[in-house]
């Protein structure tokens, strides 16, 4: 049993007829709980108890661990606590305790883990420290700094695992001071050469977003008496999660293979994801293939990572062929021979949890996700068929990735049918059905699910400030945003993010108060980061403020020195304003330091294929009839309104030649062909990596009228849902 030979220990059992007692059976009730045969270990111990036997508390340990799983809980879980009940263990046996909370809390329902835990007239550090833990896990880190400080009135001193769970919650609560105090427990207690527990406090330090989070997470590092992969990944991953240091993590890389210590699939998808922020295709290819090498590409957070970094890098067809691989490994290899015959619909739930790689209901969960990066809702039309006849309809984690699948590939309704059809919803769910609402224009939809969100109970987190605080900003409501900003932090105790005070400067600067916008810059807690910078200086441009706009340039070429975006905004602000000698000045420096502008990339799916597009591209099979059809579009939609706008293009040139170049827009090639290429009952859903440009905007809406079609464009900011000449954005992009 304990060396996990399962068959091998039931078929010793099964030749102990006549001379079973009390102890063989709960070993092996115990062995099969363990291996994954709950069902099976329950069956048993109904046979022990038709035998006459009476359970003992290890008994009853065993009965506690084979009602983890959900569907067993809710079957089994209430007679196991009453045969606790009646045997007289209830809050007098620690590891018949220990069993109940775990039992409870694995399920969700804490509070009753809670009542087990008050119910125990004997506590040990063991017993503490597992309901801090699943406090923790659950999401109540509050909760847990109570039984904490409630475990060190007790005159308890807490292990290594305590603390680690403490760390966490610190963590997940951003509070600096508490955890310099938990820092400096660790150290009185001489637990710092704990690997597990100076791992949490690397990863506490980078979450908590201080001046000099990063420093301090080094110096605990430095500070280990080894390290192992867990160390190098909780460093690596600091420097990734925290952003503009993401070259840093690509050097740790380099001194982690020197000591000779192999990455792990946690340490590659951190690595996969700073180079899709840094746009560095070429460590992407060379981390893909150590990644090939060491057999783990095919696990499902690393295939997400890679399929992540290619499509943020722009390379959709590499992006196309990891998505393909995951699905063919993961999906096509078990459900090959799924059709109607009995035998292999019996199988089908036995090979999905046999899959090479992950936990089924996880596997679907990263393929949806994946699925949505690439944008492939057909893929993720087949996931979700699949799902379901895997039995998978009822499980919350796909039934949230399908909310965010589907509102990420423009399906708002499908997103709304499957947030409604799931029988409750946890943060995530209620999150995800926000931010799609958000992003496809629907403000006040979004804001008033989550004011039904905080009346059902549910609590919100700080990504779901995120998705509220984008709803405000993408329809101009500053006031309401600056309340629900108060809000976070007084009525539910959540201390801003980087990304939460970037949403604010969206919010004020969008809706032209550039200067307040800059006020509250100056007078955040912390250091503002390049993106909160960027977003000024793109509010500058359309607001034509250079002197502001000047300032913005400064920091994000201060911070992010290698990106081009700060360079080509001031030029764009330099060229809008009339200031030509202005922009030979900043296109000088960009060629002197070698940066290029990001190349705008459109792309739609069409059957199984997906089709590209760059400005000006003529690579296209089809370009000929694509920009004959381009052509005819524009004189068509001049005859109704449409003028060129002539102002964004840059360039000290005639206006035919800026019209010329309008008419090469990357989105406008991909409305033009998939006028050509999709059945005309159908919306054209087209993705773009950079925001769609004022004329574009204007010229799709104009095409949508002139030709009866409805256009769905993601760009990288939201959706853009453009029937009849009309925008869902409302003008307000």
């Amino acid at each position: 049993s304990k060396c996990g030979h399962v068959s091998a220990a039931r078929r010793v059992f099964d030749g102990m007829r006549g001379l079973r007692d009390l102890v063989s059976w709960t070993a092996m009730a115990f062995c099969l709980a363990r291996n994954g045969a709950e069902q099976e270990a329950l069956l048993l111990l109904g046979e022990m108890l038709e035998s006459g036997l009476r359970p003992n508390a290890f008994t009853l340990c065993a009965a506690a661990r084979a009602c983890f799983p959900g569907e067993l809980f809710r079957l089994s879980g209430g007679a196991v606590l009453g045969f606790v009940l009646k045997t007289g263990f209830w809050g007098t046996d620690v590891s018949v305790g220990c069993a109940l909370i775990d039992m409870f809390a694995r399920n969700g329902d804490l509070v009753a883990a809670r009542k087990v835990f008050d119910g125990l007239v004997e506590r040990t550090v063991v017993v503490w420290t597992l309901m801090i833990t699943r406090y923790v896990q659950g999401g109540c880190a509050g909760k847990a700094v109570e039984l904490f400080l409630g475990m060190l009135e007790d005159g308890f001193e807490p292990d290594g695992y305590t603390m680690s769970s403490m760390i966490s919650a610190c963590a997940e609560q951003g509070s600096l001071r508490f955890g310099q105090q938990l820092h400096s427990l660790v150290l009185r207690l001489g637990l710092v050469s704990d690997t597990c527990v100076s791992c949490g406090l690397v990863d506490m330090y980078t979450k908590l977003q201080m001046e000099q989070s990063m420093e301090c997470a080094r110096k605990v590092f430095k500070r280990m008496p080894t390290h192992n992969v867990m160390s190098w990944t909780a460093l690596i991953s600091g420097y990734v999660q925290c952003g503009a240091q993401e070259n840093s993590a690509i050097e740790l890389l380099c001194e982690m293979l020197n000591e000779s210590i192999e990455p792990n699939h946690i340490t590659y998808s951190s690595l996969l994801k700073a180079c899709a922020n840094l746009s560095d295709q070429d460590s992407g290819r060379q981390i893909h293939a150590r990644v090939m090498k060491t057999s783990i590409g095919n696990v499902n957070v690393v295939g997400n990572a890679l399929v992540s970094m290619y499509a943020e890098s722009g390379c959709m067809e590499e992006a196309r062929k990891v998505f393909d691989q995951l699905y063919e490994s993961n999906i096509l290899s078990t459900s090959s021979d799924i059709g109607g015959t009995e035998s292999s619909n019996a199988s089908w739930s036995s090979q999905i949890e046999s899959m090479g790689v992950g936990v089924s209901t996880f596997t679907f969960a990263s393929l949806l996700s994946a699925a949505t990066t690439v944008g492939l809702p057909t893929k993720g039309q087949q996931l979700h068929a699949l799902s379901i006849k895997a039995g998978f309809e009822s499980d919350k984690g796909i039934s949230n990735s399908l909310v965010s699948m589907y509102s990420r590939c423009g399906y708002l309704d499908d997103a709304c049918r499957a947030f409604d059809e799931m029988d409750d919803h946890n943060v995530i769910s209620w999150t995800s059905v926000i931010s799609g609402l958000a992003k496809h224009g629907h403000a006040e939809r979004a804001l008033s699910l989550f004011h039904d969100m905080i009346l059902s109970g549910v609590k919100p987190n700080d990504v779901t400030y995120i998705a509220v605080l984008s709803a405000c900003s993408h329809v101009g409501l500053v006031k309401e945003g600056k309340e629900y900003f108060r809000s976070m932090q007084k009525d539910h105790g959540l201390v801003p993010r980087m990304e939460h005070y970037s949403c604010m400067v969206d919010l004020l600067a969008r809706s032209g108060l550039v200067q307040e916008a800059l006020d509250f810059i100056n007078e955040m807690p912390c250091k503002a980061d390049a993106l909160i910078w960027k977003t000024l200086l793109g509010a500058c441009r359309t607001y034509d403020n250079i002197e502001i706009g000047k300032i913005a340039a400064n920091h994000v070429i201060d911070l992010e020195p290698r990106d081009p975006a700060p360079y080509v905004l001031l030029s764009n602000l330099y060229a809008h304003g009339g200031l030509w000698d202005e922009v030979a000045r900043i296109r000088s420096l960009m060629r002197h330091k070698n940066l290029s502008k990001e190349t705008g990339l459109s792309w739609m799916h069409v059957g199984n294929t997906i089709h590209e597009f760059r400005a000006g591209d003529t690579g296209h099979p089809q370009a000929q009839e694509i920009y004959a059809k381009l052509s005819a579009l524009i004189r068509e939609i001049k005859d109704i309104g449409y003028v060129p706008d002539t102002s964004i293009v840059l360039h000290d040139m005639s206006d035919e030649l800026k019209e010329e170049c309008l008419l090469q827009h990357s989105e406008k090639i991909a409305v033009a062909f998939g006028l050509i290429t999709t059945s005309p009952t159908k919306p054209i859903r087209i993705f773009k990596n950079l925001r769609v440009c004022a004329d574009c905007h204007s010229a799709i809406k104009y095409i949508s009228k002139s030709t009866g079609r409805e256009v769905i464009l993601r760009d990288s900011n939201r959706f853009h849902r453009m029937k009849d000449g009309k925008c869902s954005c409302r003008e307000y992009w």
